[in-house]
């Protein structure tokens, strides 16, 4: 008998551990789904922003945002944006910080609700991913996000619509909120079957466990239930 594993994901499109995290999710569901084919998984991103109080119009590094709104020694910056390039290669990811332009991100997470509603948002996501953290370009410019949009199979007067949108402006919002509502406090965060929460970017084996362990509960749930009608 077919199973379905409901998994939803918050994160956010300027965060590298985001970025790490969903390559070593898809990783654990390719694994996972090498050993249960009958699996299947509904999947939902979510919206959640690391650095809402950065001004829309920021013009800057990652390094230059850390070190004069967060307050953190330049230095420290550079050496821990080093060790998550070397990080994010091991995973086959590029990122290049010295083209990273930090951004507002909200403009973003609407264009990702849009690409929901159009059953393209992983492709949004991915394409917004590699455009922030190895590409340079601006997260919060509404010309570059409606080129991203439309190379990921959104139309771009849709995009640029949507970045009016007040519908997806809550949208964004209630995501947020939800979040708030469940305790999580960083990303990316993983709630599977509105039950069981996994926080950080796990390795893929362990998405992999945690995917059977969910399966053996769900199983034995069912199981219960049949006994006893």
């Amino acid at each position: 008998m077919s199973e379905t594993i409901r998994v939803d994901i918050w994160s956010d499109i300027a965060c590298p551990w985001c970025y790490i995290g969903k390559h070593r999710f898809e990783a654990g569901i390719a694994a996972f789904a090498a050993q249960h084919p009958d699996v299947t998984f509904e999947i939902e991103s979510h919206s959640y922003e690391l650095a809402p109080d950065t001004p829309l119009d920021f013009a800057g590094s990652e390094v230059d945002f850390l070190v004069t709104h967060k307050g953190m020694p330049a230095a420290q910056v550079e050496q821990m944006l080093g060790q998550m390039t070397e990080l994010a290669a091991s995973e086959g990811i590029t990122f290049d910080f010295g083209r990273v332009r930090h951004a507002n991100t909200q403009r973003a997470h609407r264009v990702l609700h849009l690409a929901k509603a159009e059953g393209v948002q992983p492709e949004v996501q991915e394409r917004l991913f590699r455009a922030y953290f190895a590409e340079g370009e601006d997260m919060s410019d509404p010309d570059a996000l409606a080129r991203l949009g439309a190379e990921a199979g959104l139309d771009a007067d849709a995009v640029r619509a949507a970045l009016e949108s007040e519908e997806l402006g809550e949208a964004v919002q209630h995501d947020i909120t939800r979040a708030k509502m469940l305790g999580i406090s960083g990303v990316p965060f993983f709630l599977l079957e509105q039950q069981y929460g996994v926080s950080g970017a796990q390795t893929a084996e362990a998405f992999t466990g945690v995917f059977e362990q969910v399966l053996e509960l769900k199983q034995a749930a069912a199981a219960a239930e049949a006994a006893a009608q």
